[in-house]
């Protein structure tokens, strides 16, 4: 015989039920709760030890429909499968641990209709403020921004108008440096390898600063190669290879990001090709797990945990009253690290 016991039914637990837990009055549970008012540290101790006993989660809904605003700060990333982006939000996550606010991230894949829709449900939850990938958005997502009425922080890009406020580097002035180095090293039969950028507008500035710096200096790219999905490690080696059997003349080769870099670099290595002397290589952002390849493939910092601080600081901040004014613009200086494959000459 199958022993079938009932099951009582369940309930949310509400303010009562802590109150006679703690013994406290409600208002009082709800002052602990919420982190407001005068309480003494026993009382709060007391308060907090019987919800936690209880499994009791405030309806942050019920406050907000007093406030207009929720506890969230809306964080929307194109992608989560980068590397670049979990430490951006590490550095978020950082900050906003020592305040009242919890991050809630949107992806987006680099698609501006995507976007669109992730910033609409975000903004219907009404949070306490936004951070956001890039500076380039649709009319649509722009006029969402401009109307939000909370603070809204654009990262990783200062090259343009922003809605508010503006945490990042200059990708154009990352192209342009990085070109700089290349040609005192005197390299000059230059291949550049990247993504698909009609939608990536980082890496088309960084290429367009690049290009320009270039051509300062009588030199242009010799030969280009792109990717769009797949791995990045071994497309970087398939790119490396079409690229020197199509233009064996060349001498550098500069990657949009260390992925890709890092697999021309393995490529490179498996040929036994002489790494700088006759082919230097370059990538960019600075990703710690490629530390431990054979090389040290030269990068540029992009400084991405400390452009979340940043950006969390100017949200908490306001959110807190400290800051009345937006506005705040905040850029960030690219260094590059040398490693093995760039440096030809010693300083």
């Amino acid at each position: 015989m199958t022993d079938i016991r009932k099951i009582p039914p369940r309930r949310p637990m509400t303010l009562r039920d802590v109150s006679e837990a703690s013994g406290v009055s409600e208002m009082t549970v709800s002052r602990v709760l919420r982190n407001r008012g005068d309480v003494s540290e026993a009382t709060r101790d007391k308060v907090l030890q019987a919800a936690k006993e209880l499994g009791y989660v405030p309806n942050k809904i019920a406050g907000a429909l007093a406030s207009s605003r929720v506890n969230l700060v809306a964080v929307i990333i194109p992608s989560l499968s980068n590397m670049v982006f979990p430490e951006v939000l590490s550095g978020i996550t950082e900050v906003l641990d020592d305040t009242d606010l919890q991050p809630v991230v949107g992806v987006t894949n680099y698609l501006p209709e995507r976007e669109e829709r992730v910033l609409y449900e975000m903004l219907s939850w009404r949070p306490s403020g936004i951070i956001i990938a890039g500076i380039e958005h649709s009319e649509a997502s722009r006029s969402m921004l401009r109307s939000a009425d909370i603070p809204v922080v654009e990262i990783m890009d200062t090259d343009g108008e922003p809605v508010d406020a503006v945490v990042g580097i200059s990708h154009r002035a990352a192209g342009r440096r990085m070109a700089e180095a290349i040609i005192k090293q005197g390299f000059e039969q230059i291949g550049f390898l990247g993504t698909q950028m009609p939608l990536d507008h980082r890496a088309r500035k960084r290429f367009e600063g690049f290009t320009e710096t270039l051509a300062k200096a009588g030199l242009e790219v010799l030969d280009q190669e792109f990717y769009s999905g797949g791995s990045a490690l071994a497309k970087g080696r398939e790119m490396t290879q079409a690229i020197l059997e199509r233009s064996p003349d060349i001498d550098f080769l500069y990657y949009s990001n260390d992925m890709i870099g890092a697999g021309g670099l393995l490529y490179c290595l498996e040929k036994g090709i002489e790494i700088p002397g006759r082919l230097g290589l370059a990538g960019f952002n600075g990703v710690e797990l490629l530390q431990g390849l054979p090389r040290k493939l030269a990068t540029m910092d992009t400084e991405r945990r400390q452009i979340g601080r940043d950006a969390a600081g100017i949200v908490a901040r306001r959110a807190k009253g400290e800051e009345s004014e937006g506005g705040q613009r905040i850029v960030l200086e690219p260094k590059i690290s040398w490693g093995d494959t760039l440096r030809r000459y010693k300083p």
